[in-house]
């Protein structure tokens, strides 16, 4: 016995004496390390001390308190998602599983619509247009809100743009009309107050209410604002179907008009007539990026989008908000002259993926086709009722995109990557609905199917366009790049795994391949298990304080 515990205080003794000559957090060892700058990986170790990265090289000599071979696994920074639309989701579960298990270190929000400012209006609706997640809206500026994510814990880091449409509710509402110039100057001040805040610059949403009824000569004056803080102009068009060279010849005029940086968000052209538009999209934007304009891009990869089945309604039915509308698909005079005036697509290519009402959730899955054909009703007047029962905008999928054209945009250089969808986790209130599989799967579709399966791009250049480039687009300091001294946000994963398991029809399937990753420096995914921990921070702009 006297032995037994001579032996246990000797072995106490040497482990104390190795955290005592312990030089760093952790070391992870004999990685193949894909920097983020787009060039050749190299074969090296990385320590992490605190939220930072350390060294990365040969540390052989080195000890750590804890360390991690992955001599066999990609070591690169954490990724950057676009455009995010976890706003909601990470009030509910800040452990962002579906984001996590892809290597997303950083959720970019605020497409058009952001959660601040909010004047009390605006708070009085959000909290009653709540539906399966609940919260607390316990805030009222942009930055307020951020900083409520990460006062709760989020295991991803947070940051947003500031929306051109919420903006726009907070000084006119609802209303299809010019602002005033005192109205436009309050807006101007309101951007302004959320660059100071930590934003990331300004986005529009063009194609929503109230975004829609925005002009192009209001729009260069917010993101006027945005340029004073080195802000980014962020923006899905106003078209991006047969009229999708007007949309862009009025996105390039705001660029030039604010002189600004601008990036456009999901960039497709929808509907197989529009399809070989593509080529001369490209064109005029690589010839505004020839002539010096600062323009790039975003894209999801997958051949299907996903919205509101309200954004089928002509824009002057969505007027006045979402009771308005309902009122106006309630009236039988207007209902006639709605559906003349809507420019839906094919009934077949659309899919029905979630409704607040439980009585409707045994449509999910099935086409507007599907659904008008058992009710005996046109796709334009079951529309009507589903949207009219739900009492919700009544979420969709919709396949009017081209998969070659998909490839051809992952090619280009000035592109980088999203998901435009939340992250979510395969448990409930998330399997209540049916969500786009983009959510689970955008990343890790894109390093397998396209980067590993097709090699449209090698791996260090995918790399890249998920981590420095962007992290350069959003002016972010000390992120995105695997370097000394930056904040360690590190995806460890096996580029021979790299998977996306989500599907159209059972979507709620988490990626494989990722194994590890590091958010500020703490293990959130440890051998492809999530570690509960929430570490992430608010990631504020370049106009922050000033």
């Amino acid at each position: 016995m006297a032995y037994f515990v001579l032996a246990l205080m000797l072995s106490i003794t040497v482990l104390d004496a190795v955290a005592d000559e312990a030089q760093h957090d952790f070391i992870l060892r004999n990685g193949m390390v894909y920097d983020g700058s787009g060039g050749k990986p190299f074969r090296a170790d990385g320590a992490i001390d605190g939220d930072r990265i350390a060294a990365i090289g040969d540390l052989s000599n080195r000890r750590s308190r804890a360390e991690l071979d992955v001599e066999s696994l990609a070591v690169a920074p954490g990724f950057i998602k676009e455009l995010s639309w976890s706003n909601l989701s990470l009030l509910q579960d800040g452990r962002s599983m579906s984001d996590i298990y892809q290597g997303v270190t950083l959720e970019v929000m605020g497409e058009g619509h952001s959660m601040g400012p909010l004047n009390e209006a605006m708070v009085q609706e959000k909290r009653e247009n709540q539906s399966d997640i609940r919260y607390d809206v316990a805030w009222t500026t942009l930055g307020g809100y951020l900083q409520h994510l990460e006062d709760r814990g989020v295991s991803t880091n947070v940051a947003s743009m500031v929306g051109a449409s919420t903006v726009r509710q907070y000084v006119i509402g609802y209303e299809d009309r010019p602002a005033t110039a005192k109205e436009l100057g309050l807006m101007q001040d309101l951007v302004r107050y959320s660059m100071r805040e930590g934003a990331m610059g300004l986005s529009s949403a063009l194609v929503y209410v109230p975004g829609n009824f925005a002009s192009t000569e209001e729009l260069i004056a917010l993101a006027g604002a945005a340029a004073e803080y080195d802000g980014l102009y962020t923006s899905h068009m106003r078209n991006e179907g047969k009229t999708i060279f007007s949309a862009l010849d009025e996105f390039l005029a705001i660029v030039r008009g604010s002189v600004i940086r601008g990036e456009i968000y999901h960039l497709k052209v929808s509907g197989k007539e529009n399809w070989d538009k593509l080529e001369e999209v490209i064109r005029r934007i690589e010839a505004a990026r020839a002539e010096g304009l600062p323009v790039t891009a975003d894209i999801y990869p997958y051949n299907a989008s996903s919205t509101g089945l309200t954004i089928e309604l002509p824009g002057w039915a969505r007027e006045g908000g979402h009771e308005a509308m309902v009122a106006r698909l309630k009236d039988p005079e207007l209902r006639p002259k709605i559906a003349a005036d809507m420019d839906m697509i094919p009934a077949e290519d659309l899919m029905l993926t979630s409704f607040e009402n439980p009585d409707l959730r045994h449509l999910t899955g099935k086409s507007l086709a599907e659904v008008a054909a058992e009710r005996g009703t046109t796709p334009e007047e079951t529309a009507f009722d589903l949207i009219i029962e739900d009492d919700s905008r009544v979420g969709t999928v919709r396949f009017t995109m081209s998969e070659d054209n998909i490839r051809r945009k992952i090619a280009l250089p000035w592109v980088s990557f999203c998901s435009d969808s939340s992250s979510q986790a395969p448990e409930p209130p998330f399997t209540y609905a049916q969500p786009h599989p983009r959510g689970y799967g955008a990343f890790a579709r894109l390093l397998g199917k396209y980067v590993r399966e097709e090699q449209i791009i090698p791996l260090e250049a995918a790399i890249h366009r998920l981590t420095q480039f962007p992290a350069a687009n959003l002016r972010l300091k000390q992120r995105g790049t695997l370097a000394q001294g930056y904040f360690a946000d590190i995806a460890v994963f096996d580029p021979q795994r790299i998977a996306e398991r989500a599907t159209f029809t059972e979507p709620h399937q988490l990626a494989e391949g990722m194994v590890h990753v590091f958010v500020n420096g703490t293990p959130v995914l440890r051998d492809g298990e999530h570690t509960g921990a929430m570490p992430g921070r608010f990631v504020r702009g370049p106009g922050y304080g000033r």
